[in-house]
């Protein structure tokens, strides 16, 4: 494997750290969490002691001020250990960095130090029923009524729903208006017409707490607007190059402990007297999707390494999440058709690993949107 250059000494004594925080307090509950359809709270809170949220808010807010590595780096131990359940990523790479961005003092100081400790999970409203990755089409309108705003309407497919105790929700301050209509609110989950649908029943990701959000006539304080009002959607746009960035490190940790554990399988099942290894088939798959994911491992870290240097523009951090989620379903049907029968049977993690992956190329911009984004910058007049 050739060696990886994005991470310091210091990451790495991190990665162990994280690493064998996952093997104690969330690996042995993991299969009883997908029962149950989410994660222990207790485990966030465990989590913020350790310093695994949100690693990267400002010193003056009570975080570490870490390079944005260590995000990632907690990204791959989730992915290496199949937890799929943990929504960490959503919380400190997605949600949380509006807050650090945007938000005035007063939001900061109330929000951040309760999103370290895991007091406070976060979520981000951005779909809806009827838009699914147009955002300029959403629906939920937030009208502004003297001190505050008026908000309703209703999101989809949320991370963290069950969980969350402050929600970003994207809606129409001014409904007559596209995109410059557009504004993000922090909805604190207590407040009257706020409702949590049921925990919605997905294919995978199921210890993944998933919902629907209901606004019916909530009153949103004026000075929970996060930002400009009219400038959500350009935010969302600007932030979003992170996103991707963080689904295609999650795909390539998954695929690169899929390919592990098949070699593992493939070593130890035997068919016609033999090792499943020694036959060609199996020896020319497993050399194709190696050779395929070291070069994806190669771009996402030179990603990682233009993210570092704020440099990862729009179109090349699209180009990662489309060939990392593209990729990493493909490795894991390869690798469950190497698993034979016992590859479909939810007790392997390869069977989990393989439902949990599909949403990867759905959510963050589905990969035709990827393609759009590409295409545009491929045509665009210089």
């Amino acid at each position: 494997m050739i060696p990886r250059t994005v991470y310091s000494e210091e990451h790495e004594r991190f990665r162990d750290t994280v690493r064998k925080f996952l093997e104690n307090e969330a690996a042995p509950y993991h299969s009883q969490w997908e029962k149950d359809g989410q994660v222990d709270r207790a485990l966030w809170n465990k989590a913020g002691e350790m310093g695994f949220l949100c690693p990267q808010i400002p010193e003056a807010y009570g975080g570490l001020e870490l390079d944005y590595g260590y995000n990632a780096i907690i990204d791959e131990e989730v992915a290496h250990a199949g937890l799929s359940g943990i929504g960490w990523g959503l919380h400190s790479n997605i949600a949380v960095p509006y807050i650090i961005k945007y938000g005035t003092e007063e939001q900061k100081r109330k929000y951040l130090p309760k999103c370290i400790s895991g007091e406070i999970v976060t979520a981000i409203a951005m779909t809806e029923p009827g838009t699914g990755s147009d955002l300029q089409g959403i629906r939920t309108t937030a009208i502004k009524q003297g001190e505050h705003y008026l908000l309703n309407g209703s999101k989809t497919f949320i991370t963290n729903g069950q969980h969350a105790d402050v929600v970003i929700v994207v809606a129409k301050t001014d409904p007559n208006e596209g995109a410059s209509g557009v504004s993000l609110l922090l909805v604190d989950a207590n407040s009257p017409g706020f409702k949590r649908g049921t925990n919605l029943e997905k294919i995978g990701l199921k210890a993944q707490d998933t919902s629907e959000l209901f606004f019916d006539d909530v009153k949103v304080p004026v000075e929970n607007l996060l930002g400009a009002e009219g400038q959500g959607f350009i935010y969302l746009m600007q932030e979003l190059p992170q996103e991707r960035l963080s689904v295609a490190i999650f795909a390539v940790a998954n695929a690169e402990a899929a390919l592990q554990w098949t070699l593992d399988y493939v070593r130890e099942r035997k068919a016609f007297g033999k090792p499943i290894s020694a036959f060609q088939n199996t020896q020319f798959k497993l050399a194709e999707l190696d050779s395929e994911l070291t070069a994806l491992r190669v771009f996402v870290d030179r990603c990682l390494e233009l993210h570092y240097e704020k440099k990862l523009d729009v179109a090349t951090a699209a180009k990662a999440k489309l060939l990392s989620t593209d990729f990493q379903c493909k490795l894991l049907d390869e690798c469950v058709q190497l698993h034979g029968g016992f590859g479909y049977m939810w007790e392997y993690p390869i069977a989990r690993a393989w439902a949990d992956a599909r949403v990867q190329r759905i959510y963050a911009g589905t990969n035709e949107i990827m393609k759009l984004i590409i295409s545009r910058e491929l045509l665009r007049e210089r």
